[in-house]
This record gives structure tokens, sequence and C-alpha cells, in this order.
């Protein structure tokens, strides 16, 4: 596999870290197209025009919509031939085991150098796992949030955009008119997304979703 003709996203909410992430790698990936996106929202977007095109997204963790762990096990579920690498300011053991556990193809901590940056890079889209030097990933308790995690897999796409619009504490008729569909299929959603997580309404949902926010998974 030659490295050529890349597509890559990188998914991060600060536009400077997106600037220098871009600067930083393209000299070694010199004829990669770059993709950005300062959301979850807007993430989903890029793939619903076309998945398959692309070939490496690099994921922060704590942008707008992403809910800690949440997407990351999105997106593994729903396009399981797509690498994700997590690239984190959290960069204790823990977090990174945890992204491990939950997919994603490698950690690169925000404070690594450019060659780093590299290395890690290569090493993902050749189909191996990279972690930081001297970093040896821990055994977990993961049973509680396991359990959600499988549950929030099972939610199509729109599903989850749906569950995404209901933590910001959107009302039906501003999702519907957001989405350009009726409120009747938002409640249809809206049913699905229930009986899935299995919770009786949009306040447990949310809580569900919240479960796998880092800082909630840390007081595990």
């Amino acid at each position: 596999m030659k490295l050529e003709n890349l597509n890559v996203i990188i998914a991060d909410d600060h536009p400077l870290f997106r600037n220098a992430l871009r600067q930083a790698l393209s000299s070694a990936f010199a004829d990669t197209r770059w993709f950005e996106a300062d959301s979850a929202e807007a993430l989903q977007t890029l793939l619903d025009q076309d998945a398959e095109s692309y070939d490496l997204v690099l994921l922060d963790l704590q942008m707008p919509g992403a809910h800690g762990y949440s997407t990351l096990i999105h997106l593994r579920a729903h396009y399981p031939e797509l690498p994700v690498v997590v690239i984190s300011a959290h960069e204790d053991v823990q977090t990174i085991s945890r992204a491990i556990h939950y997919g994603s193809a490698g950690f690169i901590p925000k404070s690594a150098s450019m060659d780093t940056l590299t290395e890690a890079m290569t090493s993902v889209l050749y189909g191996d796992i990279w972690l930081p030097e001297g970093i040896e990933l821990i055994a977990l308790d993961e049973s509680g949030t396991d359990q959600t995690a499988g549950k929030l897999a099972e939610l199509t796409p729109q599903q989850y955009k749906v569950l995404q619009m209901f933590a910001e504490g959107l009302l039906n008729k501003q999702i519907a008119y957001d989405l350009g569909v009726s409120e009747a299929t938002i409640k249809a959603h809206a049913t699905a997304i229930f009986r899935k997580l299995g919770v009786r309404n949009r306040t447990q949902a949310v809580i569900a979703l919240q479960q796998l926010e880092m800082d909630k998974v840390e007081l595990n």
C-alpha cells in the first residue's frame, strides 16, 4: 500500500490546532486532501456525503457534540473500515486505554512532535495500532459503560444526530426544522432511540449518552 492521494478528516473544534496539524503533516503527506470538522455534527455531515472516500479520521474527544467516547463508538459501529485515531490533550493512561478499548486505531497526544505525528499516522494507515512511547494499556472495569456503549452503537446515524440534539435541549419542532423533516419523523426517531437505549424518555436518553463523557467515565 502506498500512502498517496489520501483523504483525511481532522475533527477538532479549535481552528488554530486544525491548521497547525494540517501544516505539520502536509510535508510528510504531500498529496493528501485535508477535510475539517469543528463538531460531531460537521463530522457526520462529511461522512454522510461519501464516507467511503476517507482514509482516516483524527478525532478530538471533546469537541462539541462528541460527548467523550460516544462519537468514537458511533464511528466504529457504522464505519468499521474507516480508521479513527484519537488526538487529545488528555494523555493519561486511563484515557488512552479507554480510547483503544472503544475502537480507536491509535492515540496521539496533542503535545506530540511533527515526527511523532507522522510516525503515528503512517503506522495506522498501514493497519497497525499506534500508542505513545512507553505507554502500556491497563485493564479497566468497563462493564457499566460497555453496556451503554453497545446500545449507543445500535443507533443509526440519524438517530444519533437526534440524540445529540436532545442533549442540546432542542424541542422536537426545532430538531425537525433543523433536519428538514416532520415532527412526526422526530417522534418516530425518539421512540426508536428510547427502545434501543432501554429508557423511557428524553432525560434518561441524555443521561445514557452523558455516561460516556470523559469526566463521567473517569469517575467509574
